[in-house]
């Protein structure tokens, strides 16, 4: 096949925007050739779990899907009754972003919160999590957090435990969507289980596509109580994969060794570096903390329709004009200086 697009063209609206990691592609690759069993019978999927439980405990248990959505859909339906409901702030990807999935195929209430960060706090899971008993209002089963959240916010363990306290007090689970959850520990500089784990989540979605895989998520399951049935929600919301080694074997190929620190690493460098070249510009306002590898910014009027003719990124609020710069894997030093001189024309 011919090659159909441009190999060097970077763009900031997205860390999905970008390709596959090489040693991703190598593990697929790896991967091929002879027959293994199907459905999650395989050697690949196997040390899956071996390099899962390095990761979060003997305790942990892991089930590849085809993509994010399907991991928090699956996760919060595995811990909820029909008629329970899930408690997460109002930027949550499973309320903004995943087309009304938790409700429509998981058939789950969201009770949202409005946060001035992206993060919950037990005071503001306090106000939905309510009416226990009720039966006229659903009932408050699971909390979602998401790390780093929807506006590249990070809890700290000690914020996931204070969450995680409070959940389990009402007899609630914590949840948390790790869909940038390699940017998280790395910008913390901590291992994975300690804001998991050790914090008490009992269940999480591992994420991989934005931090440099082809395809495939994973739901974890951390309390071994909380795992509701997974083995038979999976094949019925079609998340269960006939040849899942080569989902497995990109989650080892990431997570095995340093590869997934190596690449969130950088991503966040780049979103510092980009900061860093754009915030003290004339009329440009950084709105937002930048702690993983995205960008929240303001232009000065007409900036932002300049800087579109070159790259694609997200509008956030459009009524105020706040975009989204998001930074990947394979960002450059040249891609973010390369910005960063068009943004300083732009403004001058």
């Amino acid at each position: 096949m011919t090659r159909l697009h441009d190999a060097d063209r970077r763009d900031f609206a997205s860390d999905n925007y970008a390709g596959v990691h090489p040693e991703v592609l190598a593990a697929i690759a790896e991967a091929n050739g002879g027959h293994q069993t199907a459905y999650g019978e395989d050697v690949y999927t196997s040390r899956l779990h071996e390099v899962v439980v390095q990761h979060f405990g003997d305790q942990a248990t892991v089930f590849p899907v085809f993509n994010g959505t399907g991991a928090n859909v699956l996760s919060l339906q595995s811990v909820l009754p029909r008629w329970g409901a899930v408690v997460c702030a109002e930027t949550a990807h499973i309320h903004t972003d995943e087309n009304g999935a938790p409700e429509r195929m998981g058939g789950i209430k969201l009770l949202t919160v409005p946060t001035p960060d992206g993060k919950l706090t037990p005071e503001l899971v306090a106000t939905q999590a309510w009416g226990f008993g009720d039966e006229h209002r659903a009932q408050p089963g699971v909390v979602s957090i998401t790390q780093s959240t929807e506006l590249g916010t990070l809890y700290t363990p000690d914020e996931v435990r204070a969450l995680a306290d409070q959940a389990h007090e009402h007899g609630l689970r914590l949840h948390l969507d790790g869909a940038r959850i390699s940017n998280a520990a790395a910008s913390l500089g901590v291992p994975l289980r300690d804001f998991t784990t050790d914090a008490g989540v009992d269940l999480l979605s591992l994420g991989g596509t934005k931090n440099g895989l082809l395809y495939g998520e994973a739901v974890v399951v951390l309390d071994p109580t909380a795992d509701g049935g997974l083995t038979y929600l999976r094949k019925m919301d079609m998340q269960l994969a006939s040849k899942m080694r080569f989902v497995s074997a990109q989650l080892v190929a990431l997570y095995e060794g340093d590869l997934w620190l190596r690449s969130a690493r950088h991503a966040n460098a780049m979103a510092a570096r980009l900061r860093a070249g754009i915030e003290d510009l004339p009329g440009v306002q950084v709105t937002r903390p930048t702690q993983a590898n995205g960008i929240f910014v303001i232009f000065p009027p007409g900036v932002a329709d300049v800087l579109r003719r070159r790259w694609r990124f997200y509008d956030w609020i459009v009524e105020t004009g706040e975009v989204r710069l998001m930074c990947s894997f394979d960002t450059t030093d040249d891609d973010i200086d390369e910005l960063v001189a068009a943004v300083t024309d732009a403004v001058s």
